[in-house]
């Protein structure tokens, strides 16, 4: 497995201390996921699941010497009933968490969202990035940059929240969300500075809790304190944000993959507000930042028992 950056490997050794959980891998049929659930199972995070067609598994795991001696293999057709099999898993809690393999991310998610998947909350669905970055001093979340494409205020409200919630469970003591907009200013030409605004007053009567708020900040008032002084922002946010609340999925997906290819990031990302999380990954992320996701959905999972890892073997 290729090596892990400082704060994901932090991550890894904080989920390394729990009781693995029962994860479907949903439609393993490729190298990278295969590896990757397997990677995970040897770091002690997961019993693994593999969800998908047995014979593609199975002559994969062959072709490439990979021992799938004690993994349970739930076969299906195709990557639509992968999906929908896992979702069942989830739904009668014979799985913990589910993991996307091979398949695109818009099967996972709209089985997911079906009405009859049982998964639902209180709470919409909403991705978020945990960003190793190697010149800041801490995880920076990114959300959402997945999954809602252009979220009005009610969204932004569950986004918030569920990045929020993540923070806290990954180990953030002071989770501090920045409101991102162009301008720190309110215009109102420009809706992202509204909904920061609304969302600010919505945190101030409880309506949002669990960290401080600020917004609308500039991408450069979010993240360099110097920035802030510049233009006279007082803020607790301001320079130090480790949460980023992007205007919508064009702005965020821009931004994670400018961290990715210019910054020298490693983004492992998760789906919330689903009664189980999601690691949700891309096809060019590298095992280690599968293992990073894995171990972030084994956070976000409501046993913290501690317990020893098991013991499996990864070509």
């Amino acid at each position: 497995m290729q090596s892990v950056k400082p704060h994901h490997e932090n991550l890894v050794e904080r989920a390394r201390g729990l009781r693995p959980i029962r994860m479907a891998i949903v439609h393993p049929c490729d190298l990278l996921a295969l590896k990757s659930a397997l990677a995970a199972a040897a770091a002690g995070l997961i019993v693994p699941i593999l969800v998908g067609n047995e014979e593609i598994v199975r002559s994969l795991a062959s072709r490439e010497r990979i021992d799938l001696s004690g993994c349970e293999i739930v076969s299906a057709a195709g990557s639509r009933d992968a999906a929908a099999r896992a979702v069942e898993l989830a739904r009668t809690g014979e799985v913990q968490a589910l993991m996307k393999g091979c398949l695109h991310s818009e099967e996972l998610l709209h089985a997911i969202a079906l009405p009859e998947s049982g998964l639902h909350t209180q709470r919409r669905l909403t991705h978020a990035y945990v960003m190793d970055l190697p010149r800041y001093g801490q995880p920076l979340l990114i959300t959402d940059a997945v999954v809602n494409i252009t979220p009005d205020l009610e969204d932004k409200r569950d986004i918030v929240q569920n990045a929020i919630d993540l923070a806290i469970a990954i180990g953030i003591a002071e989770v501090r969300v920045a409101l991102l907009s162009a301008i720190e200013t309110i215009n109102p030409k420009v809706r992202s500075t509204l909904d920061a605004a609304a969302l600010c007053k919505m945190a101030d009567r409880g309506q949002l809790h669990g960290a401080l708020l600020d917004g609308p900040l500039a991408l450069d008032d979010a993240i360099s304190s110097e920035a802030g002084q510049e233009k006279g922002i007082v803020s607790r946010v301001a320079g130090q944000a480790n949460v980023l609340v992007v205007p919508d999925f064009e702005s965020g997906n821009m931004l994670g993959k400018a961290l990715i290819l210019l910054a020298d990031a490693s983004a492992a990302g998760v789906v919330l507000g689903a009664r189980v999380p999601v690691a949700l990954t891309s096809r060019a992320d590298s095992i280690a930042t599968h293992v990073t996701s894995v171990a972030i959905a084994r956070l976000l999972c409501a046993d913290g028992r501690p317990g020893e890892p098991a013991q499996w073997n990864v070509a």
